[in-house]
């Protein structure tokens, strides 16, 4: 019988351990998430990194608590090792090196973008390849095509902010707080996606099915910058009324984002002849999102 593994996460702005047996089965999570960040409407890392320091001992005792074992009985230490904040990765990285030098037991450097797919199987058990794969988050936009657990191609990437990116800082632009993802969702629930059309970028390039890199965009590769200067530009012509207006500005900003993301992940199915689509990375847990590509694949 296998022995659990711990694992650590502290890529960004949450303390994570889970502790895990050899099917799976998560037996303990326990999730810090930083609210020093929100005063200033995004993540500084300098403060992100010492708040790791602070909560990562406690973090882990309080998961292997919940999982009921001890430090002695795990079998090996996984963390998320890139990429990420430089520092705020390093206090993961060193806490679990250090943890499993002293317990005797094996470190295993994670890819970050790697969870992100391997995510949803802990949910479902048949979230397994073939299928397209869309990772948004803070950092990262990255769509892929995954034939197999191991064989990843890269179909495309943002060019400029990522998707959970430009919601934080749209977010701080009409006046919502931090973090932005879910602070956009609520108000947009209240407004008119139509209200504003806001532009598309990229959503119609055409290309061969894979990055353009070398500065050259693909055919699904993303940009969110203009689109973040055009709501800029929207909310100083009616700063006057932006308290009425802002749901239906945060509604029309999620529906170009939306058209956008699901629109080419959609494309990119199609292109490759695949009809599953993986959904990976905190913007994922957006509710337009999910039913837009639910409804496209359905």
């Amino acid at each position: 019988m296998r022995r659990p593994i711990l694992g650590i996460e502290t890529t960004c702005d949450e303390t994570s351990a889970a502790v895990l047996d050899e099917h799976g089965t998560i037996l303990g999570l326990v999730i810090h998430s930083q609210d020093v960040h929100r005063v200033y409407g995004g993540v500084v890392p300098e403060l992100a990194a010492r708040d790791h320091l602070r909560r990562i001992e406690p973090v882990v005792e309080a998961a292997l608590g919940e999982a009921g074992v001890g430090r002695g009985d795990l079998g090996a230490i996984a963390v998320a090792a890139a990429p990420g904040l430089i520092g705020a990765l390093l206090v993961g990285v060193t806490w679990s090196r250090a943890a499993a030098l002293a317990l005797g037991i094996s470190c295993v450097p994670v890819h970050h973008m790697e969870g992100h797919l391997f995510g949803p199987v802990l949910e479902d058990p048949h979230a397994v390849p073939p299928f397209v794969a869309l990772l948004v988050s803070g950092g990262h936009t990255l769509l892929l095509w995954v034939p197999e657990w191991g064989r990843y191609h890269l179909l495309g990437e943002t060019r400029d902010d990522a998707a959970g990116e430009a919601f934080d800082k749209v977010a701080r632009i009409v006046g919502l707080s931090y973090p932005g993802g879910p602070a956009i969702e609520r108000a947009a629930a209240q407004g008119d996606p139509g209200r504003y059309r806001f532009p598309r970028p990229l959503l119609k390039k055409k290309g061969g099915t894979g990055s353009g890199g070398g500065g050259r965009a693909g055919a699904f590769d993303f940009s969110f910058s203009g689109l973040k200067t055009a709501v800029a530009r929207t909310v100083a012509e009616v700063e006057a009324r932006l308290e009425a207006e802002r749901p239906h500005l945060a509604a029309s900003f999620q529906e170009a984002v939306v058209d956008v993301l699901a629109g080419k992940t959609l494309a990119a199915a199609e292109a490759v002849g695949c009809d599953r689509v993986l959904l990976g990375g905190g913007v994922a847990a957006n509710r337009a999102l999910k039913a837009r590509i639910r409804e496209g694949i359905g």
